[in-house]
């Protein structure tokens, strides 16, 4: 019921901004929504990405981008801050080299009472399935070293353990199916290598999460004075991705860091 529940609390008046939505906008323009879209490339430039890779996807749902990103602060490219009353982020937090330096990022452009929504894939049902949960450490450490890239050890790590189950990269909790490593060590070699030497950027996740240890996570961030943000809507996982939204006036889980811990397992 997430994205359901989430879209029925947004007017369509209400100001908004979609961070990478590429061909899957959770409120279009043509819908009547009042939204803006950041992203890396501009409108012309994703439908030639995905023409050359999913040609099955509908490119007509990729929308007019109103700010292309390259790595600024989102204040800095929009020219605004305390502007929006909702962001959404789908299958993008799990991307970024700095993930606090993310949350705050967004915090300064939403309004007091506005709300971050992130849809995040739960490594259950994905290619991070044999990855262990992110723990707190590496994101403070990310954050604290202001890591625009990913290290050669996350690098390495993503590309020796995607998976595939039944031949898909993401699957809900009734899809059976075998499981197959998609990369050889070379490439995982390779790739590593890539960053050690050129400190090249690649586009792989660098946190993996099941629902209660994001939860957890951003509860942490909250308690250590690391983020102002902190949760005020979850849903459970459907499919292969879970809902939760932030805000500064959010009350929390609700749960003991000892019942969330108890929980993840």
């Amino acid at each position: 019921m997430g994205r359901k529940e989430i879209i029925q609390q947004i007017k369509k008046s209400d100001r908004v901004l979609e961070i990478g939505p590429s061909h899957n906008p959770i409120t279009p323009k043509r819908a009547g929504y009042n939204v803006e879209i950041i992203d890396y490339l501009d409108q012309a430039g994703l439908i030639e990405k995905y023409k050359a890779h999913l040609s099955d996807l509908n490119l007509d749902a990729i929308e007019e981008v109103d700010y292309v990103w390259s790595g600024e602060k989102y204040s800095d490219l929009i020219k605004k801050t305390k502007h929006y009353d909702w962001i959404i982020a789908a299958h993008l937090v799990e991307h970024t080299p700095d993930l606090i330096g993310f949350l705050n990022d967004c915090d300064s452009i939403l309004k007091d009472d506005g709300q971050l929504i992130l849809v995040v894939p739960d490594k259950r049902y994905c290619f991070d399935y044999y990855r262990p949960h992110t723990g707190i450490s590496k994101i403070i450490d990310a954050h604290v070293s202001k890591h625009t890239i990913h290290t050669p050890g996350t690098v390495a790590e993503y590309n020796l353990n995607v998976v595939a189950r039944g031949g898909r990269i993401a699957w809900n909790a009734e899809l059976g199916g075998d499981f197959s490593l998609v990369h050889d060590q070379d490439y995982a070699i390779k790739e590593m290598q890539s960053v050690v030497e050129r400190q090249e950027f690649k586009d792989v996740h660098s946190w993996c999460f099941v629902p209660h240890s994001f939860r957890l996570m951003i509860e942490e961030l909250f308690t250590l004075g690391l983020t102002q943000l902190r949760e005020a809507n979850f849903y459970l996982t459907e499919g292969c991705e879970f809902y939760i939204s932030l805000s500064r006036s959010g009350k929390g889980s609700g749960l003991s860091r000892l019942e969330l811990l108890e929980l993840i397992d």
